[in-house]
């Protein structure tokens, strides 16, 4: 029994399968499933049908969000979600979808002097530790349109979804046996050192500056990279690239 089928057999709960012709719309829609090997989009069919069947979806704002955008939705976070199966569902339901950019309320406490500040942070996408994930559905839209350039808020979630399912997010996802704890921890803390250093100094990055907030942050970004712009990944960050596919499998985009 091959990798693919016997994770398949882990199913256990009967899925409701995707409808043959919403499927193969979506697949012409989605390039980042549509450029997959036979093995890989046969499986995604099943993760994202396991996707749609374990998690609540919730227009807000006056989002419209028919069969096909949530199947988008479904394939995109499925992507990142193949080596581990349904797993990599765990611990989390809902998905709440804006029609566009949505402002978040934070409050920051000073320990010194005890004051608490209030902000509000404009997003495109969030993923809450043991919350939804919310997205901008414009946002979701604009990455179908333009698949290779570097940019997926689905993926972007997803990963940090993977990153909680050991915790608090701190860039260090549960890895496979065949993966080194801490050679992951070295070279994705060298890699978001030296981005953060070239931030610092004004200096123009190959990866988004965004990914310098913080290494959970540096690890949702560069898987970005790794689906969507693998060739500027390996260019910039060799190491880090070698690394994530040995994470996720080869990149989409390799196929496209």
């Amino acid at each position: 029994m091959g990798v693919f089928q016997s994770l398949i057999a882990r199913f256990r709960a009967p899925v409701p399968p995707i409808d043959d012709t919403l499927w193969q719309h979506a697949v012409a829609r989605v390039p980042l499933a549509r450029a997959l090997d036979a093995p890989r989009a046969h499986y995604l069919r099943q993760l994202a049908a396991t996707f749609l069947h374990t998690k609540r979806f919730q227009a807000l704002g006056g989002t419209e969000l028919d069969d096909f955008w949530r199947l988008a939705i479904a394939m995109q976070a499925s992507l990142p979600a193949l080596p581990r199966g349904p797993r990599a569902f765990k611990g989390w339901t809902n998905v709440l979808v804006y029609p566009g950019e949505f402002n978040v309320r934070r409050s920051h406490y000073d320990a010194p002097t005890g004051v608490v500040t209030d902000s509000d942070d404009t997003l495109i996408g969030e993923a809450w530790d043991r919350g939804p994930m919310v997205l901008s559905l414009a946002d979701v839209a604009l990455d179908l349109e333009a698949p290779w350039d570097g940019f997926n808020v689905v993926v972007h979630e997803m990963a940090h979804k993977l990153d909680m399912l050991a915790g608090p997010a701190n860039g260090v996802p549960p890895l496979p046996p065949s993966m080194n704890r801490r050679q992951w921890i070295d070279t994705m803390q060298r890699g978001f050192d030296r981005l953060s250093k070239a931030v610092d100094r004004g200096r123009r990055t190959a990866i988004d500056p965004y990914a310098a907030e913080a290494p959970e942050e540096y690890f949702a970004v560069t898987s970005e990279l790794h689906f969507s712009q693998p060739a500027l990944l390996r260019e910039a960050e060799p190491n880090v690239a070698a690394l994530l596919e040995a994470f996720y499998g080869p990149s989409p985009a390799s196929h496209s």
